[in-house]
């Protein structure tokens, strides 16, 4: 990019600062600044980088807690998991780069999170995503599906993690945005984690990895504005990445910790150069000064703002001990990865850039990040919807109900997806996909990681708060019905524009019901990522505020799975309601079967949750579980559809006499699981429940070939399972 003679406000604009903020900039520095210091406050001053809209209220969610080492703050969050062990986890969103060009956007987001984690010392285990596309019918999402799922699978499977979980949801209201949020985790022992903070002055500052390109330039401007009918222009800004170099930066990282060499460590994500520089000397109350001759370029000609701006891929950048210097090199020349020290910690505070002998920046460190605009943003909170106004019609066939549930595009199995990633690498995954949570061996233990991605975006349209408490609920949950202790929680918060009162609004009701949620389930926050201006042409995304969280099976040999396990056992459904079920409000049979979303989301009684969910580990941890379900989407129906599916057996259920059968089978009241026993084991796991005020029906018996739901239907297991399995593939091969 050739400097200009001065800088104007078009071009001030086109780096996304607004006036004021400009203003802010030259007043901090007393003077008009360069081209690449424009860059620079640009890429440090966005969305992306600041959280500037919500740092306020980011700040009132729990993020302690006795197991957690690091809460936000750092590259990833840090949790105790005992014996010298730490899990560090982490979500982040690819959403713009995803939407302009699916495949290089999703591959890079995978890379990207898991550098996170071990730039923290960590050998990454898992990695799972959470994507929402638009409508299957409309002319973008077979191709972006395919992008994205091709780009996941393609770096995670190269790379060799293996890829455990996630969610594929669509809805019209990501026609114009989809969202691609990875999550990744890895194992390290808690006397050998590494942070940013730089030590030390006279340091070497030193660039490792790949070399530095052109590509995604302004990328973390692109993710901090709305889209518009030219958006595709912007495929520039998307980056490229390379698996293979990743693996091999990530075992030449950990040879180089294990040395004693490092002092500070910072992954180049977003805002590449600039923003690794900035959070290490800033953290550390240093100084950087950077020569970029000494910066391994691919291409020729680059400027120092195209040099500061890249978010070329698979790079990292590193204070080591200066007697190390020559071994650390050592260590990444034998990977064949370029190592260069281009700079040098100081003591005067400056973010000092030099290109060709001239100073191109020279910039007060510490401000570019605690100076950047903090807004309180005025928002509306909008008050949940009314009760639904009338009685919900039955369906005429419930059998041809729940088949077309379970063939929906939201509700069908996610098989052709997961199938196409290695989630078997490494030899440590207990659960494949498919169950309430993934579960992860620690490698040398009897312990096991769990995993889940939840949240439910029409139950947050709805009712924001109401609906980020569940997200929080059902994950707490799904980590519960493995049998796992819920540890902690990262989060990817995804809105539309915070710049309008009612998207500010969405946001911070979200952070009121997660904030909520995670205190009463002592659920702590330790990492995690906002993405806003998902919207395009005005049209915003639902709110969709991802929680990702993280249990500990202290014996793996415990671990719970959804498929009944043999014929004649009795299934409960541990903390329902006298009536089972009640709730239709923003059902997935209100919106599939009727064609409807309307009425408030399920409410959640955070209390209920958390003695229900404390009852339901400890009779997995005892053994007297032989199979654990949660029920979500669909309700009881699905719940039991997918057990019996998941093993071959179908049930009979005898529902309560005098309610109507359909909020019984397709309610989605929170708080309950479908639990199957071992014969003799019912009668003292009720006397339990019912001394722990927990209500725990006895709904039925696993046995046959159908699924029988009391006289409303038979169908079954295999018709069951062809509606369910159908969809995916045929919608991929084009034949719907």
């Amino acid at each position: 990019m050739n400097a200009p003679s001065r800088i104007t406000p078009e071009l001030v604009a086109a780096h996304g600062l607004k006036p004021d903020e400009y203003r802010r900039a030259v007043d901090l520095i007393g003077r008009e600044p360069t081209l690449t210091e424009l860059g620079i406050f640009s890429a440090m001053w966005n969305e992306h980088c600041s959280y500037k809209s919500s740092k306020k209220w980011l700040r009132t969610l729990p993020t302690t807690g006795p197991r957690v080492i690091q809460g936000p703050g750092e590259n990833a969050g840090v949790v105790d998991i005992g014996d010298g062990l730490a899990v560090i986890f982490k979500m982040e969103s690819h959403n713009h780069p995803s939407f302009i060009e699916p495949y290089q956007g999703a591959a890079t987001g995978v890379g990207g999170i898991l550098r996170d984690v071990f730039t923290m010392g960590a050998r990454p285990i898992a990695a799972l995503n959470a994507l929402r596309f638009g409508e299957p019918d409309h002319p973008k999402t077979r191709h972006l599906v395919s992008g994205v799922v091709s780009g996941i699978g393609h770096y995670g499977n190269a790379f060799g993690v293996p890829t455990v979980g996630g969610e594929v949801n669509f809805h019209r209201g990501y026609n114009g945005n989809i969202l691609v949020n990875a999550f990744a985790a890895g194992i390290a022992r808690t006397d050998a984690i590494f942070y940013s903070k730089a030590s030390g002055v006279g340091l070497p500052v030193v660039y490792l990895g790949s070399k530095t390109g052109r590509d995604g330039i302004h990328g973390a401007s692109m993710a901090s504005a709305e889209f518009d009918d030219d958006s595709a222009e912007k495929r520039p800004t998307v980056q490229v990445g390379d698996p293979f170099a990743e693996k091999l930066l990530l075992e030449a990282c950990l040879e180089l910790m294990a040395s004693g060499a490092v002092v500070a460590i910072q992954d180049m994500g977003a805002a590449g150069l600039t923003s690794s520089a900035v959070e290490m000397g800033a953290k550390g109350n240093l100084g950087i000064e950077l020569d970029l001759d000494k910066v391994p370029c691919r291409e020729t000609g680059m400027t120092a703002y195209e040099m500061m701006l890249s978010e070329s891929q698979e790079r990292m950048l590193m204070v080591l001990r200066p007697e190390m210097q020559a071994e650390a090199e050592a260590i990444f020349r034998k990977w064949g990865l370029d190592f260069a020290a281009i700079g040098r910690t100081t003591d005067d505070l400056r973010f000092r850039i030099i290109h060709k002998g001239k100073v191109e920046a020279d910039l007060p460190i510490k401000d570019l990040g605690n100076q950047a605009p903090e807004y309180d943003r005025p928002y509306v909170l909008r008050n949940g919807p009314p009760p639904l106004a009338e009685a919900i019609p039955e369906p005429d066939d419930y059998a041809a109900a729940l088949l077309a549930i379970l063939a929906a595009p939201d509700m069908a199995s996610r098989r052709w997806v997961w199938e196409q990633y290695d989630h078997l690498i490494g030899g440590d995954t207990m659960q494949r996909p498919g169950g309430d949570a993934a579960v992860v061996r620690v490698e040398g233990s009897r312990k096991g990681l769990a995993f889940s991605l939840d949240v439910t975006p029409r139950y947050c349209k709805a009712d924001p708060t109401e609906g980020a408490k569940q997200a929080v609920a059902e994950c707490w949950r799904n980590l519960t019905a493995v049998g796992a202790e819920p540890l902690a929680v990262t989060d990817n918060l995804n809105f539309g524009n915070p710049e309008r009162p009612e998207i500010m609004g969405e946001l911070v009701g979200a952070l009121q019901g997660i904030g909520e949620a995670c205190r009463a389930l002592s659920f702590p926050i330790v990492s995690g990522n906002v993405s806003l201006y998902n919207e395009t042409n005005g049209e915003a995304i639902p709110p969709t505020p991802a929680i990702g969280g993280v249990g500990l099976l202290d014996d793996i040999s415990q671990m719970a799975t959804v498929r009944f396990k043999a014929e004649d056992e009795a299934i409960l459904l541990i903390g329902a309601p006298q009536s089972w079920g009640a709730h239709l409000g923003q059902s997935i049979y209100l919106r599939e079967i009727l064609g409807r979303e309307d009425g408030p989301p399920p409410p959640v009684d955070l209390d209920h949750e958390k003695r229900v969910g404390d009852f339901v580990r400890g009779l997995i941890r005892e053994g007297s579980a032989t199979a654990v379900h949660d029920c979500s989407d669909g309700g009881l129906a699905v719940a039991l559809a997918e057990m019996a599916m998941a093993s071959g057996i179908g049930a009979t259920i005898d529902p309560p006499e005098g309610p109507s059968p359909l909020p019984v089978f397709f309610g989605e009241d929170q708080g309950r699981y479908v639990v199957t026993l071992r014969a003799g084991d019912t009668d003292a796991v009720l006397a339990r429940a019912k001394s722990a005020g927990i209500t725990a029906p006895v709904i039925g018996r696993t046995g046959g070939d159908d699924l029988n739901l009391g006289g409303v239907m038979s169908i079954s297991v295999a018709k069951l399972k062809e509606a369910h399995e159908n969809w995916f593939p045929a919608f991929m091969s084009g034949e719907l």
